[in-house]
């Protein structure tokens, strides 16, 4: 490849979306290109850089920066730099509109340099499933490795709309948070919205974390830690460790603990944050915690957050704002004015139930007042306009409740979770605990699995070397004081089904973890706050948990076990269901339980269990009417998702899409053989391609069939989604294999010339705008005849043959006639086909951006900490997408000449 030199334009052929890229620097046999269009700079190896020289000739249309276009008369060169001359106009080749295309398949074509039909063919099937990709509303939903759940679908539905969602995921414990939080980061990921992605978590779930991104998702995460970030120091000292990687996964202690790291962090340009267990993240208007105050530095900068957490209340409501206050700081800036807003969560929640119900219900007057726009909606329901009524439901909640920035699913919504059975144990005079669990381990079956979880890592280490000279039985350690590695080998050898039969857990065994396959939990000395009880439960009881959960909690005879016990069972009945309101409850009621415990309290056991029964079902319908009734009100319908699972359904059971995969990639080198029903194994071929550079030595089983992928851990899953599809399309539509094509059509009924082209309408923006949700690349078949006929639309089935293109190619008269009038006929027509999908993605722009500016601008004349600036920029936007839509282009792919003789 001639070497360049900066000011020079260069495309790259891997990446021709980029448009005209503008050398910026050479040097140690690297070259460094910006592409303006796109706002990227990509460096590349001079040996290996997939980079062709642009150079417009005689006779081609160009176009200067300002979009003043003109045709080629004469070029110049000087000091290796090109210049244009034409109609009067000298343009320098640094002066080139960015957004040019420069693929010439005529080029090829004239060149006699022709591919096969069947190649065409398969490249046109390639476009059409590009575009389809890219449109697909299920894009980044159907490669998940999941079950298809309508509240968990819904949710990601609702948040993946939104430009840069900030949201907290709160469902309650074992409903698929996690999920949740995957498939959106996925859908963002896939769509280019957000490259950069960083995941904060306990230590103890990093690997569970990792795990799951890639066998459900097929992402590979790099594990920071401040061992690598120091090894990437090393090699060079000025480097920001956090660029070396684009998906990281890391714990949150560790940028808490490292302020110069967590300052890299936020340096590094990341555009989502996820945030897991995120209770942990302490706050009160007087302090906040190290690790609070270092993913607050990171939400300022970083655009899309989610956070998780099952217990969105479990610190009080001081705690809670704290983590709205991340999200939406200018919505949620004070918190005695939160406090006071609290207070009409009730009423909010009749109001909205009515409007839910069809009625327009009294009261809702003192809300229009302050907000003019849900005035002008209930001024549009009064006068019949039945539309208005979703718009004004999700006014109120988003501008009065907390709706926009929470979403909650619990048990109450959905169905189908397993029974639970508490059983309180008393231990018989002189029996150990050790003794009773290992009555307990020989009482059971012996395929039944058990998870005992107990407070501390000294507490579940005795518990085993007890037990181990009690019975000889496969045991595993689970705890804080083990390594990553070490627990999770644990867990799995436990998950294993000839595995150790019980896991002594610490507390950490509580949170994340997902141990469903057991139905026996084994609770040894019971946590005081009743939310972490619901943790320890929540790792057994969860969605797809398929058997009743045995809960069992021993206690000594007349102790304080047995009190402590009998309060969570009889008094809050927090063994048997999720207990609302935990936090309150417990900071009421704690204080006497210890008086109890301590045995100095002056009323009896049973008068306090009493009124622990009438306390927690006094708070159950507080929440049940106000906050926990916004938030189910308020909360996506699971119904929502049911187009969306329509949609992925249909393309998991597409044979179309199985027929394409398996032809593109024997075409691209893979070896294919049948293993069953829709499976298949691919493995390396003697050719090859780069398409294919993560397959294993070994190959790949997979199946295109879900429930077949869910049922075999050994098959992965084919989808639109999956990396090797994906990386199959763009290599292919990035090579010039098929962009050319000739065929010969005998029929015996006249000699005839017909050019089918294929030409993509696509717009070069920044990633950032994400015009790709407005008007993905566009595959557009045109077919035309030598008299100007438009036959796109002819059903004419042709039996194309291979031919040799030179004959005709070579021909002064096509070269200089036939040929340039089939393009300009072609391109006329792509013109007209090409205005009504620009006019709706434009329509789609506009009607998205208003109802986005009109919420902030509505929601600022309430709270002053809106600031105008945030308008502006979401004006800004708008204005830089439809400006880019504007100028979208077609670009000619690729063609092929037919010679009917």
């Amino acid at each position: 490849m001639q070497s360049p030199i900066p000011g020079q334009r260069w495309i790259s052929t891997s990446e021709p979306a980029l448009g005209l890229g503008i050398v910026l620097n050479t040097e140690h046999n690297r070259v460094e290109l910006h592409f303006p269009a796109a706002e990227e700079t990509r460096m590349y190896a001079l040996d290996s850089a997939p980079l062709v020289r642009v150079r417009f000739k005689p006779g081609d249309e160009i176009a200067d920066h300002k979009g003043t276009e003109f045709v080629v008369e004469k070029v110049e060169e000087k000091d290796e730099l090109l210049t244009y001359f034409g109609n009067g106009i000298e343009l320098s080749e640094a002066a080139l509109l960015d957004s040019l295309s420069f693929t010439s398949p005529e080029d090829r074509l004239l060149a006699g340099l022709c591919d096969e039909p069947r190649d065409f063919d398969l490249r046109l099937r390639t476009l059409g499933w590009n575009s389809k990709l890219r449109k697909s509303p299920a894009r980044g939903f159907c490669g998940a490795r999941i079950d298809l759940i309508p509240h968990q679908l819904s949710i990601v539905g609702e948040t993946t709309r939104r430009l840069h969602p900030r949201v907290l995921l709160a469902d309650e414990v074992g409903l698929g948070k996690t999920i949740e939080a995957c498939l959106i980061l996925h859908h963002l990921h896939l769509t280019g919205r957000a490259g950069r992605i960083l995941i904060l978590v306990p230590e103890a779930l990093i690997h569970q974390w990792f795990v799951e991104l890639l066998r459900r998702f097929n992402l590979l995460f790099a594990l920071f830690d401040e061992e690598r970030c120091a090894s990437i120091s090393a090699h060079d000292a000025e480097a920001n460790p956090f660029l070396d990687s684009q998906l990281i996964l890391a714990s949150t202690d560790f940028l808490s603990n490292s302020p110069v790291r967590a300052e890299q962090a936020r340096a590094s340009g990341f555009d989502l944050l996820i945030v897991d267990e995120a209770h942990h993240l302490e706050w009160s208007p007087e302090e906040a915690s190290a690790e609070y105050e270092m993913v607050e530095s990171l939400a300022t900068v970083i655009p899309s957050l989610l956070l998780l957490t099952a217990t969105p209340q479990q610190l009080g409501p001081a705690g809670h704002f704290a983590r709205l206050r991340l999200l939406d700081p200018e919505r949620y800036g004070d918190l005695s004015s939160f406090l006071a807003e609290a207070e009409s969560y009730a009423p909010l929640a009749r109001i909205v139930e009515a409007l839910k119900a069809g009625d327009l219900p009294d009261g809702i007057e003192a809300f229009a007042e302050r907000s003019p726009q849900a005035k002008s909606l209930i001024e549009r329901l009064r006068d019949g306009d039945e539309s208005a009524r979703t718009d004004l439901i999700t006014e109120l909640v988003d501008g009065f409740g907390t709706g926009r920035v929470l979403f909650r699913n619990t048990r109450e919504q959905l169905t189908g979770f397993p029974e639970r059975n508490p059983t309180l144990h008393p231990m018989a005079p002189g029996e150990s605990p050790y003794q009773w669990l290992a009555g307990l381990l020989r009482s059971l079956p012996e395929d039944e699995k058990v998870l005992l979880i107990t407070s501390s890592p000294e507490a579940a280490i005795t518990t085993r070397e007890k037990l181990l000279e009690e019975m000889h039985i496969e045991s595993a350690l689970f705890h804080e004081d083990l390594s990553l590695i070490e627990r999770d080998r644990n867990a799995a050898w436990f998950a294993q089904e000839e595995g150790a039969r019980i896991l002594l857990s610490s507390e950490i065994g509580s949170e994340g973890r997902n141990f469903q396959f057991a139905r026996h939990l084994v609770l040894f000395g019971l946590p005081q706050d009743p939310e972490l009880l619901e943790q320890r439960i929540g790792r057994l009881d969860r969605i797809g948990q398929t058997g009743t959960i045995n809960i069992h909690v021993p206690y000594g005879v007349d102790s304080p076990s047995e009190l402590h016990a009998r309060w969570l069972h009889e008094g809050l009945d927090a063994f048997t269901h999720p207990l609302k309101g935990a936090t309150t409850l417990a900071e009421e009621l704690l204080p006497e339980l210890a008086g109890h415990l301590g045995g100095d309290a002056d009323e009896t056991f049973d008068t306090f269990l009493d009124r622990s029964r009438q306390r927690a079902a006094e708070v159950a319908t507080e929440l049940s009417t106000g906050h926990d009734r916004l938030l189910e009100l308020s909360a996506p319908d699971p119904a929502d998702a049911e187009a969306l699972i329509a949609t992925i359904k249909a393309q998991d059971e597409d044979p179309k899409f199985e027929k394409f995969t398996v032809r593109l990639f024997d075409r691209l080198g893979l070896e294919v053989s049948d293993l069953a029903l829709r499976s298949y194994h691919f493995k390396r071929g003697q050719r090859l391609s780069e398409a294919f550079a993560d397959l294993p030595e070994e190959g790949l089983s997979a199946t295109f069939d879900r429930e077949e992928s869910l049922s075999r851990e050994d098959l992965a899953q084919i989808s639109l989604d999956h990396p090797m599809v994906r990386g199959a399309i763009d290599h292919l539509l990035s090579s010039e294999t098929g962009n050319a094509s000739f065929a010969r059509w005998e029929t015996g009924q006249g000699r005839a010339i017909f050019l089918e082209a294929c030409y993509v309408l696509e717009t070069l923006a920044p990633e950032r705008l994400h015009i790709e949700r407005f008007l993905p690349p566009s595959a557009l078949r045109i077919m035309v005849d030598h008299r100007g006929t438009n036959l796109s639309g002819s059903k004419v089935k042709m039996q194309l043959q291979k031919g040799d293109a030179r004959r005709l190619v070579t021909q002064p008269a096509f070269r200089r006639d036939i040929l340039p009038k089939l393009l300009a006929d072609a391109k006329g027509f792509a013109d007209e086909a090409a205005k009504p999908i620009l006019s709706e993605a434009k329509k789609a722009a506009k009607a998205t951006f208003k109802a986005e500016i009109d919420r902030l601008e509505d929601l600022a004349q309430r709270n002053p900490q809106v600031s105008p600036a945030e308008i502006q920029a979401l004006e800004t936007t708008r204005d830089d997408s439809l400006e880019a839509l504007k100028s979208s282009r077609l670009r000619l792919d690729s063609i092929r000449v037919i010679w009917r003789t």
